[in-house]
């Protein structure tokens, strides 16, 4: 590929859009395109340090349905959205568009299917987001981390490719990975809410780490919290005598799973893919309001698989010590976990991309 192949990614959003689109717009960089790379604020926030590529801003909406004016408000940040998307497109025509999924890669999809660019859209949940749904009648393709894919018309199976899930390359790479050997004496519990993080996780896990701490099983966590909760995070530990490290959101998660042998997670597909890549089993809290309950889905399908487990957010309370527990003195629980995990890998995940964008770029029509 040369430099007059350019391939805009569209993303943004939270983290688990926005990270994966980075490190593909990386690989594809080294792969000699021309990248340019759209973002909402949102998104924008989280790559303002990296000058690798051309970062455009172009804000959008999701569809908002609450009430007639935050409806009727939503469509009108869309149509705008598009019609930025249209101008942009029309001064800076790429050869293919790559839509990572969510609200903010919509509009620059529309426009492409007004210009007739050619585009492809990426799913890495188990039920696909309501704007892949829409443009999936004029995508050329669409890559999906996993087949049994749920809400897809069966006049469409044609255009679904199997590729795995798009995780930053520091994460397939990483040299750091959990093994049999790595069954613990101790719990070193990672907490992660997402790139927005979980308020509820600071409010009633404390508690629930507590009670294992009393129960004399050695514990150290490493939990990510909002701002405004870390001070009182660190004094409710020291107060219990549990080793932690407190921090906010942040770019370096690797150094933080390379200190863990447990993660409690929500259920987001990115998280999910990058601790299996990483052997690291963990425990998922699927968010009860994630868009058409699609964590939840993420979750089960993850435990159906063997690869962790799964708690519903309401039954923390009555739940997580008992599995903590158990995971603890039943070292046959963990050995199965990274015995499934160790399985499976996407360490392919950028060759087999670049593979079909370059089928797609040279197809006639």
């Amino acid at each position: 590929m040369t430099k007059n192949n350019k391939i805009l990614i569209a993303t943004g959003g939270t983290g688990g859009h926005v990270f994966p689109a980075y490190s593909l717009a990386k690989f594809l960089i080294k792969k000699n395109y021309n990248v340019i790379l759209t973002s909402d604020i949102r998104g924008l926030n989280y790559l303002k340090n990296y000058n690798e590529f051309n970062l455009i801003k172009i804000s959008s909406s999701p569809l908002i349905k609450k009430d007639i004016l935050s409806f009727l408000l939503s469509i009108i940040r869309i149509l705008i959205s598009i019609f930025r998307s249209l101008i942009f497109l029309l001064f800076n025509r790429p050869t293919i568009i790559f839509g990572m999924g969510g609200y903010s890669s919509f509009p620059v999809c529309i426009a492409a299917t007004i210009l007739r660019i050619k585009f492809i859209i990426y799913e890495n949940n188990l039920i696909i987001g309501r704007a892949n749904k829409y443009l999936l009648p004029f995508a050329k393709k669409l890559l999906v981390s996993y087949k049994n894919l749920e809400g897809i018309s069966q006049k469409y199976d044609n255009k679904i490719i199997e590729i795995g899930n798009i995780v930053r390359e520091e994460i397939i790479f990483s040299k750091f990975k959990n093994n049999e050997n790595s069954i613990f004496k101790e719990l070193k519990i990672l907490v992660l809410g997402g790139s927005q993080a979980a308020k509820v996780f600071a409010e009633q896990l404390p508690q629930i780490f507590k009670k294992l701490k009393n129960s004399e099983i050695p514990i150290t966590v490493y939990q990510q919290c909002l701002k405004e909760q870390k001070n009182n995070l660190i004094q409710f530990y020291k107060k219990a005598k549990i080793d932690c490290e407190i921090f906010n959101f942040t770019k370096k998660i690797v150094e933080h799973y390379s200190k863990a042998n447990l993660v409690i997670t929500r259920s987001g597909a990115s998280v999910l893919g990058e601790l299996i890549n990483l052997n690291i089993p963990f425990i998922s809290i699927p968010l009860p309001t994630s868009a058409d309950n699609h964590q939840l889905k993420n979750a089960i399908y993850y435990e159906k698989k063997g690869f962790g487990h799964l708690v519903h957010e309401k039954d923390i309370n009555h739940e997580l010590y008992s599995l903590i527990k158990s995971i603890f003195k039943n070292k046959s629980l963990i050995k199965n976990i990274l015995a499934n995990q160790s399985q499976y890998s996407d360490k392919n995940i950028f060759i087999n991309i670049n593979s079909h964008i370059e089928k797609i770029i040279n197809e006639k029509n």
